[in-house]
């Protein structure tokens, strides 16, 4: 399945939710761009760049069932959507079950064990923090909690005027 397949399928999946669209496709963009420039070899960034695309689909659910899209709620419930969305594909069960991972980790912080999980973060936090409106004494938190790579912190910095 190729990168621009799961964003078609994810598309559809938003059942016309544009925020939710363009939430996902600024996350990928970051991502896409960090990844390359810290130079992820191509598993790795295909890994990233499908997170990216999915990492929130567990929205729908968690506001039809709790109200709320709160992070802990997706993390609870994303991965059985996620090997849902990946079933009768060609995409390798490690790596869907690498997805499911992310997807189920993209508001924890602690315990990242790889570039693709970091980056993941990073953009996220990238588009939410521009979202949000987060003020600087925030974004300064997360700059010093979450941000690692040399590339995704070069972002922040310029974005947000730090």
């Amino acid at each position: 399945m190729t990168i621009a397949e799961i964003m078609k399928k994810m598309i559809l999946v938003s059942d016309g939710n544009r925020h939710e669209i363009s939430h996902f496709l600024k996350v990928y963009t970051y991502a896409k761009t960090i990844g390359e420039l810290e130079g992820l070899d191509e598993e790795t960034q295909y890994i990233l760049e499908a997170a990216a695309i999915i990492h929130d689909i567990a929205c729908p659910l968690c506001r039809e069932k709790y109200g709320s899209c709160a992070g802990h709620l997706q993390e609870k419930e994303s991965v059985p959507l996620v090997r849902e969305f990946f079933e009768g594909t060609d995409v390798p069960e490690e790596v869907v079950e690498r997805l499911a991972f992310l997807v189920s980790h993209h508001h924890t912080y602690e315990g990242v064990d790889g570039k693709d999980y970091r980056i993941l973060l990073e953009a996220d936090y990238l588009v939410n923090g521009d979202e949000c409106k987060d003020d600087r004494e925030t974004i300064l938190k997360m700059r010093e909690d979450c941000f690692r790579t040399p590339s995704a912190t070069a972002l922040l910095d310029s974005m947000f005027g730090l």
